[in-house]
């Protein structure tokens, strides 16, 4: 069985056990996190479609780890006017574990 779950402003297809990295969400590591905006949900062709949303669905996800991403430059010049910018930015993200997928 799969699903389609809406969080962070992306989409993401989970099965059972997949391990996945997401925006970060309220948890620590260990705890049981929900995520109600499901999109679809089904096995091959008996899969339900929400408008948006599949009313009274939802996946369960246990937090695996919780971190920064790598960094990343913002570099911008402008050539022969002596001015320059430069800025870091490191993403956080909560990996998490698929443990249920409830209709």
């Amino acid at each position: 069985m799969f699903a389609v779950i809406k969080t962070g402003g992306k989409q993401y297809r989970v099965a059972a056990n997949d391990v996945l990295r997401v925006e970060k969400v309220a948890g620590e590591v260990g705890d049981i996190v929900q995520f109600g905006q499901v999109l679809a949900f089904g096995e091959g062709d008996s899969a339900t479609l929400g408008a948006p949303f599949v009313v009274g669905a939802s996946v369960a996800a246990e937090v695996v780890e919780q971190g920064r991403g790598d960094k990343v430059i913002a570099f911008k010049k402008r050539r022969r006017q002596n001015s320059r910018r430069k800025n870091g930015h490191r993403q956080d993200y909560l990996s998490v574990k698929i443990t249920n997928i409830a209709a």
